[in-house]
């Protein structure tokens, strides 16, 4: 629970938020200020039921979080294991293991403010 207020702190104070991999799973319950689901409307990324299944972990997770996340975001993904980035507003997502770099950079540029 304090980590969902947490994120919804940082996110409802105009603070960028960063997730990668099944990072992502920790804003299934968080809620924007209006009291609907932050991630309700917005493009995202996060591992997919793809490479889930190239690792075989699809009966061991507690849910495909590819699915989950389709359930009110815009879920998109690249090809299975190369990097791949969503920036929506403040609210930052990648992939898989690979798109750790490309996440922190674009993280940094977002807390200078500049521009993607």
């Amino acid at each position: 629970m304090i980590r969902i207020q947490l994120i919804e702190n940082f996110y409802n104070h105009q603070k960028p938020i960063a997730f990668v991999c099944h990072a992502p799973a920790a804003l299934v319950h968080v809620k924007a200020e209006n009291g609907e689901p932050l991630v309700k409307g917005k493009h995202l990324t996060s591992f997919s039921n793809s490479e889930e299944e190239a690792v075989k972990l699809t009966k061991i997770v507690p849910f495909l979080l590819e699915d989950e996340l389709k359930n009110g975001a815009h879920y998109m993904k690249a090809s299975d294991w190369t990097s791949y980035v969503k920036q929506d507003g403040l609210l930052i997502t990648g992939q898989n293991p690979a798109s750790s770099e490309a996440v922190a950079q674009l993280l940094l540029k977002t807390l200078k403010g500049e521009k993607k």
